[in-house]
């Protein structure tokens, strides 16, 4: 979406009346598409979060279980299930777990026992068990469609709005952000959480700047073998020079894969799945047959290319989580390379906090509203902020291209320095039930 499309402006909000009717409990029908195209005037929600996607999704469902309703924008026509798995380190499970779909999701995927580390020509540089570094850790790749399933199941009928793209945004005279939908229709939002991922608009409209490339991209993959994955459950990671991949069982029957590699720009975007997969496998064709046999066997729907950004929040620089009554989560706010794999993690962390907070201040009165995304913001920063830097010095270092230093990587700083217990510390995060 363009800049230009954002250029609704509307004269500066005045502050919240202490007695003004907030989150009213009002049936809604199941058939909200229908009634919003026959409204005569614009439809009025009390929270509005734009994005269903993981953040999205976990936002309304915490919400949820604190007795708030919100509605759900999503501009795609249903979830956007395709693509691949996403791993999830214990402080994802514990958030999962807060909301109550923890278990059903572990039923559905392998526990990972660890990690083993090899250079390009096979040979294995370490070993780790997770379970050695920390008992309570607990780390599972998890297919990105089933997630968002549970997610969205946990929420009633008509709590998310499809074909709902964003074309504008402004403030009224009152104070509510409008939203203007691409179908003509305006929603007045009370409050509005943006969770519309790395390119969100509404994290455009705050003032923050576009995700800066870091300098390589990715691809991805679900391999699937109809009569059981050979692997064990442990992560896989090759490194080259200026590539790596990797690969990690998901479930009895599926093997996420990735390759990532260094490039001057993003390049051309490209979806032909043939391309993609003759592509991939050129990087890694001298490697071991596994990772290209496992790239054979991926479904077209699973693939894909992407380039890697993240956005570094510097302090007295970068413009604060809210904005009066509108708030940013997960992607929208704090996009990170998947280095450490805490993208989603830090997501759903976000949902549980903001939805805390905001769940507080509704029940005592709106004047606190602004006070409580401020608090968000302020404890989520310190801890989003160095996991965004962390992620992408990782990643640098394990794109190195020069062979020398390579060498001293592989058979030096891999085999005999690299503790993976103080790599694991970021996911320590306490979260209670809601």
């Amino acid at each position: 979406m363009s800049t230009a499309s954002l250029s609704l402006v509307f004269p500066k909000p005045s502050a919240f009346s202490q007695n003004q009717s907030w989150f009213q409990a009002r049936p809604r029908n199941k058939t909200i598409s229908t009634i919003i195209r026959a409204q005569s005037g614009p439809l009025k929600e009390d929270v509005i979060i734009v994005g269903a996607g993981i953040a999205g999704l976990a936002t309304a469902v915490s919400l949820h279980r604190l007795g708030v309703r919100s509605l759900v924008l999503e501009q795609a026509e249903s979830l956007r299930t395709g693509g691949t798995s996403l791993t999830l380190f214990k402080n994802g499970w514990r958030v999962l777990d807060a909301i109550g779909v923890g278990n059903d999701l572990r039923t559905q995927f392998t526990e990972i026992q660890g990690m083993v580390v090899k250079s390009e020509d096979g040979r294995e540089l370490r070993t780790f068990k997770f379970k050695d570094e920390d008992e309570s850790q607990e780390v599972r790749a998890v297919e990105r469609r089933i997630l968002l399933e549970t997610l969205a199941n946990q929420l009633p009928p008509d709590a998310v709005r499809f074909s709902s793209k964003l074309t504008n945004i402004g403030r009224s005279e009152n104070g509510e952000t409008v939203l203007g939908l691409v179908d003509g229709t305006q929603l007045y939002g009370k409050i509005v959480i943006g969770c519309d991922g790395i390119r969100s608009p509404i994290a455009k409209w705050m003032g923050f700047p576009d995700p800066k490339y870091v300098g390589h991209c990715a691809f991805r993959g679900l391999g699937f073998y109809p009569d059981g994955q050979p692997f064990e459950p442990k992560v896989n990671y090759v490194y080259g020079r200026g590539v790596r991949a990797g690969y990690v069982p998901v479930s009895p029957t599926k093997v996420y894969w990735f390759i990532c590699f260094n490039s001057p720009s993003p390049g051309p975007k490209v979806t032909d799945p043939s391309i993609l997969k003759k592509q991939a496998k050129e990087l890694v064709r001298h490697w071991p047959l596994d990772l290209q046999n496992i790239i054979d066997i991926t479904p077209d729907d699973t693939i894909n290319r992407t380039p890697l950004v993240d956005r570094w929040l510097w302090p007295a620089v970068s413009p604060p989580a809210s904005s009066g009554t509108v708030v940013l989560v997960g992607d929208a706010w704090h996009p990170m390379t998947p280095n450490l794999g805490q993208g989603a993690c830090c997501a759903l962390e976000d949902a549980v906090v903001l939805s805390r907070k905001l769940a507080n201040a509704i029940k005592s009165q709106p004047a606190s509203i602004e006070v409580a995304l401020n608090s968000y913001g302020t404890e989520r920063w310190p801890r989003i902020f160095p996991l965004t830097i962390r992620a992408n010095l990782v990643g640098s270092v394990l794109q190195w291209e020069n062979p020398v230093v390579c060498s001293v990587r592989n058979n030096i700083i891999i085999p005999k320095l690299v503790s993976l217990g103080p790599l694991l510390e970021h996911t320590n995060f306490d979260c209670e039930p809601l």
